[in-house]
């Protein structure tokens, strides 16, 4: 790579636009010029998912590194509308900013929102005003293609945005209660749909109970997964470090391993 001079140019947002359009044209690369959305729908899901991984990771570099790829997404994406005459990467932000002013009143206009509660609620109220006519509902605009837990999650804030929602933390831990007991009569009558459909409704009922107490369902379920690798892997590590197979070891030894596994975190 030819070394920088002081007095170049350092490469901005429309430089990122200006290579797009060179790796489209005619002379450009054969492997951009073949894409459309739909192929490159993969990659945004993917470059996402890194960012989001880098974020965790709380690695400045990487997150820098990664935002950057899934920009180029943006662009290229913005880059083949812009070829059907349908828009470009200046409607696009165009079409973000008006939104962003619209559904900050509380900034850019009169409104009054004092806690980040209030915007939120502000937010969804502001998003129904828009008036999608394909996703109408104070749950229309929450994406199907969300994963489940974050969709479960999105849904319940819209629902109790608009009323919908128990008055209090009782009226949840007792729907939990009542889930889990219908849960169990499930699995007593032994029908595998039924079963399945009473673990879904306890599953939505405990993402409601998630918001009640303010965690994040996704990080909670991350960290308990963690939590279990973390502890699986030392008494793998202990037991193969004697020499043995773990499918040759008794419940009763790994359970023996994971009770210390959890007392040295204690400890730790």
């Amino acid at each position: 790579m030819p070394e920088e001079k002081p007095t170049d140019r350092k490469p901005d947002f429309s430089d990122l636009v200006e290579l797009m359009d060179r790796l489209r044209e005619p002379n450009g690369c054969p492997w951009d010029q073949a894409q459309t959305p739909e192929t490159l729908t993969p990659y945004i899901i993917e470059e996402a998912h890194e960012l989001v991984d880098a974020i965790r990771e709380a690695d400045p570099p990487h997150v820098c590194e990664e935002l950057g790829d899934l920009l180029f997404q943006i662009v290229f994406q913005a880059r083949i509308f812009a070829e059907r005459g349908q828009f470009d990467i200046g409607d696009v932000i165009r079409s973000i900013h008006a939104k962003m002013v619209f559904r900050h009143p509380h900034v850019f206009g009169d409104a009054r929102a004092d806690t980040a509660e209030e915007v939120r609620e502000n937010w969804v109220r502001l998003k129904e005003r828009e008036g999608k006519k394909e996703k109408k509902g104070a749950l229309g605009r929450v994406s199907d293609s969300l994963p489940a837990l974050l969709r479960a999650r999105r849904l319940t804030e819209n629902a109790a945005v608009v009323g919908f929602d128990w008055p209090d933390l009782p009226g949840v831990t007792g729907k939990c209660e009542e889930e889990w007991a219908e849960l169990k009569e499930a699995l007593a009558s032994g029908g595998r749909e039924n079963i399945e459909e009473e673990f879904g409704d306890l599953l939505f009922a405990l993402v409601n109970l998630s918001r009640f107490l303010k965690v994040d369902p996704e990080k909670a379920l991350r960290d308990a997964t963690k939590k279990f690798v973390r502890r699986f892997e030392y008494l793998e590590r202990k037991i193969t470090g004697a020499g043995k197979r773990l499918e040759d070891c008794a419940l009763a030894e790994m359970d023996t391993l994971w009770d210390e596994a959890k007392e040295r975190e204690k400890g730790g």
